[in-house]
């Protein structure tokens, strides 16, 4: 049950602490400056955030976020179906898109495995991943996850499972800093990444 007593500046200003890098201050800052918006520009908003809880779903193939299932780079004519490429999360995906750098399929994990954070390999879509591999007709698999001791514990791991099917695997090559988040990697590091890739 709602209460409409509770201050709904405080309630918003507690909903956005909820986004990532967003502090009390920065929240607040972000709660009046929507307070000071046209009505129908708040309501614009609410309504754009209502239709992602509504309508964005995974994508059955490749587990991206979309709203057709499946998601239009799974079912473009166009791609290359014979690479995929593995990333941790959508925001990855949508950094190699923004560059423009590859043309082939993708597959989201949706995490890396993090023992110390009880994340295994059962809690991430690598089954999923390795049954595309024995029902489609793939070629290589490139390894695109950021260079962190959890990524890279998962890019060993997967490198094992993958092995065995006889398909190339890849991993972008150096160019992008150890320990960083591959979505805040500019697009000339990521396209030379993309092409120097090395096989593994």
């Amino acid at each position: 049950m709602i209460n409409h007593s509770a201050d709904p500046i405080a309630e918003l200003v507690s909903n956005l602490k909820k986004l990532p890098g967003v502090g009390e201050k920065t929240a607040t800052r972000f709660a009046y400056h929507i307070l000071n918006m046209k009505k129908e520009e708040i309501l614009s908003m609410a309504n754009a955030i209502k239709r992602i809880s509504d309508e964005v779903k995974l994508c059955s193939v490749c587990f991206n976020f979309t709203y057709n299932d499946p998601c239009d780079i799974c079912s473009s004519q166009s791609r290359n179906n014979s690479v995929i490429c593995v990333v941790e999360k959508p925001a990855d995906l949508n950094t190699i898109e923004k560059a423009g750098i590859f043309k082939g399929r993708y597959h989201v994990l949706h995490g890396v495995i993090d023992m110390l954070n009880n994340v295994g390999p059962e809690d991430i879509k690598i089954a999923e991943l390795i049954n595309r591999i024995k029902n489609e007709s793939i070629k290589e698999i490139i390894i695109a996850l950021s260079p962190t001791t959890e990524g890279e514990a998962t890019a060993l791991y997967l490198q094992r499972m993958i092995k065995p099917a006889g398909i190339k695997i890849t991993r972008l090559a150096s160019g992008i800093p150890v320990g960083s988040a591959l979505e805040y990697v500019d697009q000339y590091t990521l396209t030379r990444a993309m092409e120097n890739r090395i096989e593994i």
